[in-house]
């Protein structure tokens, strides 16, 4: 046992455990600790080349082991739970799936006067990278100089030459540098890669600290880690920063729901209070950038941009970007929009750069770099082939440009790659040298990760890469206490990118003093305001949206619960003595006209149970939950936890084992509870929501779809020849059954059924207070024009209102009713029309000139 292993037991001895005896503590640290051997060469967190353990390792395991292990593994159960509630995930580049977030056992912990030294090192290695930019987009000394080959910077695909001679709006190039960074072989970080372009891990980072923080909320405090408040409060500020308005609007450009990236984004997004945009949200207009809001045209004075530069300007970059926003450069070149970063800043991570950094460093900087790269040479310089081609079986070849997404396999080839894979890139780079870089990279260096084994928890180490991140402020430079650590599951497998058999680690800075545990936006006392802000077009669409969904599923629901309750073709006598007809005909062909069904001509079970949670058909309720989260899935920044929590309990409650037949009895307690779950959902929406136009959106898509279903109810279980049987489902349906008992005592008959339905204001189920609530929203959504005229949709929903005010339940026969279904039909599309995203057919605010 080391030295300082044993020193931590004598420590842990002297603390009174919570939840396990003190005599447990020694051996439960040399159970862990026992066996742990990293591999020769490689330098390892915990132990150094002695076996002697370092850094903050010992006071992070100490702590862990005053914790039962069965508590241990309880409490990261809990934050698995938390990760699927809350929809954590990320997509590989490729796939369309979703994957739950693969958080770590344990964190990365590193000392704090460790990272001050690092943190140096970071920050002067953003300035030199901000200079570098400035130089090669501006008067290029450094390439006249000779300290920087021209080729390199003209033959990236990052060097974007409209961006050259443009001053950046606020005077920065980068307003977030990060940096992959790994131990070398002589226990010093040394960086892995430069990030610039538009450098992803921020969110991630923030997630990981949530979750732990809530699993191991004693441990983080007893052990002072750092917060990150502080950090993210800087940044914010620094991406205001040079905007021409005192109160700057600032979005996050995503490229979409299906970004690799995505999840972290709109957790980003919530956390700092930004506008989430995609290309089609934004729109330029008298040189100024705009978002598109359901209130009209809206400036944005800056952009966080996570989309890749070449991707931002189909008119002046690439024209085939279906990401950008044609013409924003514009408003880089007259001043009017900060962006963060710039569009251009990916030339500086080039692995070309890197055999030359050092001399830059000493000619803009006056001294060298702190934090430093292998050593590496570009095959486009004579001598830097020679030498590769002389060490070439001994070394790692790299792309000498960024290589594309996905390519992950041709990033770093090492020595140990395929003989296969080797030998292609090996005739590359025979034909085109200059197109690779060489570089001494030695293995990247181990932490522990928990293995579980028959005796318990054990320690192994585990390859990682640790990205750190420096936010450009009002103040300078401010380096994250923490970053976003990547760990592979297996030994010999390098954790270059997330993908399957990589999991992500949060990073504990451990500080010698009580850290500061103020929250984000306490540093300053805002002023009291209450407005809504404005709700950009794509979220109004995906609001309205989930809410449709989930009326859709709710109906199907309700159809199966009619359909398995009518086993055993019950009959209902009706006043008039007669006894009804069976309903599940009708049942039937509704679910199958719907689409959730395939056929209508299938035993009682097997069609709800399609109903419910067929994958294969594209109206199932399950088809339609799942197009609702899609729809959340845009709007993580708008939904409470709560209502993920219980989109992901019904997605669960509804994705049985379609190849296993249930039980009519089975499938009768399945939907019933869904139906509950969609009451929660529904209920949450009404009081958890802010009454601002997202609340207004979701509503309306609620009551606009429970309105056609109502109609579509009502025309095949109230038509003229409706029997008892058939008004007792369409009261089911509308769930008016209780209501209707209290109300007529003589039995079912057709117009109070239809009265009940389709005309009572005060039935929270008929299609009249669905028109009455879709005529308050309306009235409460802004107006584009002050000429108090009323809007197309407005003028349509009036009209519903009036003709389901004024009518009779005689009058709604079937063309009456397929009348009111289509008007509401025509009301979706021209909501839609009016304030959803609509190409460039943007439309701005109104001002009247000229009144009194």
């Amino acid at each position: 046992m080391s030295p300082t292993l044993a020193a931590a037991q004598v420590t842990a001895g002297r603390h009174a455990p919570a939840d396990a005896d003190a005599a447990d503590e020694p051996d439960r640290l040399a159970r862990w600790a026992d066996g742990y051997r990293p591999e020769p060469g490689r330098p390892d967190e915990y132990l150094d080349a002695d076996g002697r353990a370092r850094g903050a390792w010992p006071r992070l395991l100490e702590r862990l082991a005053r914790l039962s292990e069965p508590e241990i593994m309880a409490r990261f159960v809990s934050a698995e739970r938390h990760i699927r509630d809350t929809g954590i995930s990320f997509r590989i580049y490729g796939d369309q799936r979703e994957h739950a977030w693969p958080l770590g056992s344990l964190p990365l912990v590193i000392e704090a006067a460790e990272w001050r030294a690092l943190s140096a090192g970071l920050i002067q290695r953003a300035e030199l990278m901000e200079a570098v930019l400035a130089d090669v987009y501006g008067p290029g000394h450094l390439v006249a100089d000779g300290l920087l080959p021209a080729a390199v910077v003209a033959g990236s695909p990052e060097f974007l030459r409209p961006l050259h001679g443009v001053a950046p709006p606020g005077g920065r190039w980068l307003k977030l540098y990060a940096a992959d960074i790994g131990r070398g072989p002589d226990g010093a970080w040394r960086v892995l890669a430069d990030r610039t372009q538009a450098p992803s891990g921020l969110g991630y980072a923030l997630e990981n600290r949530m979750v732990l923080g809530r699993t191991f909320p004693d441990v983080l405090e007893s052990l002072q880690v750092e917060r990150f408040p502080a950090f993210f409060q800087a940044f914010r500020e620094g991406l205001a920063a040079g905007s021409a308005r005192s109160d700057p609007r600032i979005c996050l450009l995503t490229s979409g729901p299906y970004s690799s990236t995505y999840v972290e984004q709109a957790a980003l997004a919530r956390y700092l209070g930004l506008m989430l945009v995609e290309g089609d949200d934004l729109v330029m207009q008298d040189g100024c950038l705009h978002v598109r809001t359901v209130s009209g045209l809206k400036r944005a004075d800056a952009v966080w941009r996570r989309i890749d530069g070449d991707f931002l300007d189909p008119l002046e970059l690439n024209p085939a970007s279906r990401l950008g926003i044609p013409g924003v450069i514009e408003a880089l070149r007259n001043g009017s929009l900060v962006m963060a970063n710039m569009p251009g800043s990916g030339v500086v991570e080039s692995a070309a750069l890197s055999p030359y950094l050092e001399g830059i460093a000493q000619r803009i900087l006056g001294e060298g770099l702190r934090l430093k790269s292998p050593p590496a040479w570009w095959c486009g310089d004579p001598a830097g082939l020679a030498h590769v081609r002389d060490n070439l079986d001994a070394m790692t070849l790299r792309p000498a440009a960024t290589p594309q997404r996905g390519a992950g396999r041709d990033a770093i080839l090492g020595p140990q790659a395929l003989a296969a894979e080797r030998e292609r890139v090996i005739a590359a780079f025979h034909d085109r040298p200059f197109d690779f870089v060489g570089q001494d990279l030695g293995p990247l260096s181990t932490m522990p990760a928990w293995e579980r084994t028959d005796r318990g928890l054990h320690l192994v180490p585990r390859p990682f890469a640790l990205r750190v991140f420096a936010a450009r402020t009002p103040d300078g430079w401010r380096v994250m206490p923490g970053g976003f650590c990547r760990v592979s599951e297996r030994e010999n497998v390098d954790p270059i990118e997330m993908r399957l058999g990589i999991r992500s680690a949060d990073v504990w800075i451990l500080s010698e003093n009580p850290v500061d545990t103020r929250h984000l936006g306490q540093q300053a006392t805002p002023r009291v305001r209450r407005i809504s802000g404005h709700l950009p077009s794509r979220a109004a669409d995906g609001l309205f949206w989930f809410g449709r969904y989930v009326e859709r599923a709710e109906a199907v629901i309700r159809l199966v619960l009619a359909h398995l309750r009518s086993v055993g073709d019950a009959v209902v006598t009706d006043i008039s003595g007669d006894t009804a007809a069976p309903t599940a005909l009708r049942i039937r062909a509704l679910l199958e006209e719907w689409g959730a069904a395939s056929s209508a001509d299938m035993p009682t079970a097997a069609l709800a149970q399609e109903a419910l949670v067929g994958r294969e058909v594209h109206g199932s309720a399950r088809a339609h939950v799942i197009s609702a989260r899609t729809n959340a899935a845009t709007l993580r920044a708008r939904l409470s936890g709560e209502a993920w929590l219980v989109l992901a309990d019904l997605i669960d409650l509804l994705s049985l084992d379609t190849a296993r037949a249930f039980t009519e009895s089975q499938l009768l307690g399945r939907a019933e509870r869904a139906l509950s779950h969609i009451a929660a959902l529904s209920g949450l929406t009404h009081e958890n929501m802010n009454r601002a136009a997202g609340w207004h959106f979701v509503d309306l898509g609620r009551r606009i779809e429970r309105a056609i279903n109502t109609c579509a109810f009502t025309l095949a279980f109230g038509h003229d020849e409706a029997g008892a049987d058939c008004l007792g489902v369409l009261l089911s349906l509308a769930d008016s059954q209780v209501t209707y008992g209290a109300r007529y005592m003589q039995g079912v008959a057709l117009d109070p059924v239809r009265d009940m339905v389709l005309l009572d204001p005060y039935n929270p189920r008929s299609v009249a207070f669905q028109a009455e609530a879709i005529g308050r929203h309306l009235a409460e959504l802004p107006a584009l024009s002050a000429d108090g005229i009323p809007e197309p949709h407005c003028r349509l929903a009036a009209r519903i209102v009036a003709t389901l005010r004024s009518g009779e339940a005689a009058d709604f026969d079937g063309v009456g009713l397929a009348r009111i279904e289509d008007d509401l039909e025509r009301l979706a599309d021209t909501i839609a029309g009016r304030y959803f995203p609509n190409g460039p057919h943007a439309l701005r605010p109104e001002k009247l000139a000229g009144l009194a």
